[in-house]
């Protein structure tokens, strides 16, 4: 069951359009736009959630929790804490690429989440679509359920969405935040 989206540009007062066109604030498209707002949804509805990326099957970050990305600011990453985003995708790209190879070799069908439980936190890595991964790094103590279900919340939302189209423009939009 999933609960009723909110218009992304009903607290802001930006405009939103639908097709693909441009709007007001990112610069994104409404899809793109949609996207972030869910990620932001995500961060703030999820206790104990620390970064979280989605990662597209090539490896590039697509969205970010770190906010300078999101809002197409100038980020320097040459001393970038340990966990930001940037890190977090290129683990999850790993982790995502290791558990395929570990599936074709069970032949136990497609990936759908992995979990790394680790004494100072934890590590969740879910399929959305074509091969796109999200990312989430976690506490300690957080309720492992509950981060779990708003990722599969946030899949089954995305999914559908993360089009190639739309993953062409949210590398773009990542590209030119470097």
């Amino acid at each position: 069951m999933t609960a009723p989206m909110r218009s992304p540009g009903s607290s802001t007062g930006s405009s939103t359009s639908t097709g693909g066109e441009r709007t007001a604030g990112f610069g994104l498209s409404s899809e793109a736009r949609n996207l972030h707002w869910l990620l932001t949804n995500l961060v703030e509805d999820v206790p104990g959630l620390l970064s979280v990326a989605v990662v597209s099957s090539d490896g590039l970050l697509l969205l970010s929790s770190d906010p300078a990305r999101n809002n197409e600011q100038a980020v320097d990453n040459s001393s970038g804490p340990k966990g930001s985003s940037a890190d977090l995708a290129t683990i999850v790209s790993g982790v995502g690429s290791l558990c395929i190879g570990a599936s074709k070799l069970m032949d136990s069908g497609p990936v759908k989440q992995t979990v790394v439980a680790m004494e100072e936190g934890s590590l969740f890595v879910m399929s959305i679509s074509d091969g796109s991964l999200l990312g989430v790094h976690a506490t300690p103590d957080c309720d492992m359920t509950v981060v779990a279900y708003h990722m599969a919340l946030f899949v089954g939302r995305a999914g559908h969405v993360l089009t190639p189209e739309l993953r062409s423009e949210l590398r773009q939009s990542m590209e030119s935040v470097r």
